[in-house]
């Protein structure tokens, strides 16, 4: 491959993507320095995670050693150890959390935008939900064991094993879990909400749920905190997770996260999986255009 042609396979196009990868057209934040107070905050909070993240997961694994041969694939105890570690995660990081209207009850899924790591501890300390993710997080040291714990679903971008993924999807909403997944396929700078892909709300049409099942929109907005930029807490494209979350945990004061649940959706009473994603991504868009923010759309 020629240079030339190598350089313009790394540049985004049009929308700000480079494959399936968003990573925009604007330049990315710059760092802070850090200097002695902020790695002192660095080193007290990453350890309190390590306590709590850690922890938490020997406790679940060691009741899942008994819950497992009685409720299989049913969590009805270690489905409450995530959502209790996450809100501890919320408070030891110091992001506030504001959460508007509410989470679905019985059978269904939830959307939501992405725009950071951060959005794992914030949706997860709202709601007890089955996260949906790439299939390299499981690989990824720490955080796949930690991931594989609680239970997330780990899907490849691979056509030919979508329908094995849509009937392991089928089997845990049909269990009374619910998965929430990141339909846009990948995070943004959180100023816009991009587009919603259709794939895994194909799930959704299984006979054996559509009737009963409804699908929850869920925005998820971050705001800066005074005098940094608005971007300061969103993780995408090119960007290194160590130095994001150094720089997360470093800062002497934290904004705030919102999560908004939108009403749900009823299976049954869309066309088509492409007419559930659209109708779902303009309630995440809308939910972030009162905020302010959502005019970029990529």
């Amino acid at each position: 491959m020629s240079d030339e042609r190598a350089e313009a396979l790394s540049r985004p196009d049009a929308g700000g993507f480079r494959g399936p990868t968003w990573i925009g057209t604007d330049p990315l934040p710059a760092p802070r320095r850090l200097g002695p107070l902020d790695w002192t905050r660095v080193a007290v909070r990453a350890l309190a995670l390590l306590v709590v993240l850690f922890g938490g997961m020997a406790v679940l694994l060691a009741i899942r050693l008994v819950e497992a041969p009685l409720a299989g694939l049913r969590r009805p105890v270690t489905a409450h150890i995530p959502q209790i570690a996450f809100v501890a995660s919320c408070r030891i990081v110091g992001l506030r959390r504001t959460v508007r209207g509410r989470p679905i009850d019985g059978i269904g899924a939830a959307v939501a935008n992405h725009a950071s790591w951060l959005d794992i501890f914030a949706l997860g300390a709202s709601d007890r939900v089955i996260f949906v993710a790439k299939a390299e997080v499981a690989r990824w040291p720490g955080i796949g064991w930690l991931a594989r714990g609680a239970g997330t679903l780990f899907f490849r971008r691979d056509r030919a094993e979508a329908a094995q993924q849509a009937a392991e999807l089928v089997e845990r909403i049909a269990l009374g879990q619910r998965p929430l997944f990141f339909p846009e396929g990948t995070s943004s700078d959180g100023k816009r909400v991009l587009r919603f892909k259709p794939t895994l709300f194909a799930a959704l049409l299984d006979p054996r749920v559509k009737n009963a099942a409804q699908v929850q929109p869920i925005t998820v907005e971050y705001e800066a905190p005074p005098g940094l930029d608005r971007r300061v807490y969103a993780w995408w494209g090119d960007m290194d997770f160590a130095p994001h979350f150094l720089q997360v945990l470093a800062l002497p004061r934290q904004g705030r996260v919102t999560v908004t649940y939108h009403p749900p959706h009823r299976v049954s009473g869309m066309a088509d999986r492409k007419a559930l994603a659209a109708a779902c991504e303009a309630d995440v868009r809308a939910g972030l255009r009162r905020a302010g923010l959502g005019r970029e759309t990529g």
